[in-house]
């Protein structure tokens, strides 16, 4: 019903903005209830919500979900945020964010730079 989906995202956005810097954009899909919940709770935010705009966040996140899904759930937090934050690790290896084996190939880079660090450590 709209009053639960708009109940369900105030507590969304209200629980994310507890968490962390205000937001500049905010992409969503065209669900109704956006607009006047994001005018309401950051009227400075740009709220992007066109065709295909979320599809970035979307297939970035299709990863971690086929990591998780054999998991059927993390029980604790701990291992939500240990999953979280070696995935995040992982693709910003891989789109050369660190200068962790960025000399080599970009298929190998993941390769050269767990190299690099186990010579390190």
């Amino acid at each position: 019903s709209e009053r639960r989906d708009q109940a369900a995202a105030r507590r969304f956005f209200a629980q994310a903005l507890s968490h962390g810097r205000r937001p500049v954009e905010v992409t969503t899909d065209k669900a109704a209830v956006y607009p006047r919940l994001l005018d309401e709770l950051l009227p400075e935010a740009c709220h992007v919500d066109g065709a295909r705009e979320n599809n970035r966040t979307e297939s970035d996140h299709s990863r971690l979900k086929a990591r998780l899904r054999p998991m059927r759930g993390l029980k604790r937090l701990r291992s939500v945020q240990t999953i979280s934050v070696g995935h995040a690790f992982v693709q910003n290896i891989r789109r050369g964010h660190y200068e962790l084996g960025i000399d080599t190939d970009p298929h190998t880079r993941l390769t050269a730079a767990f190299t690099e660090l186990t010579l390190t450590i």
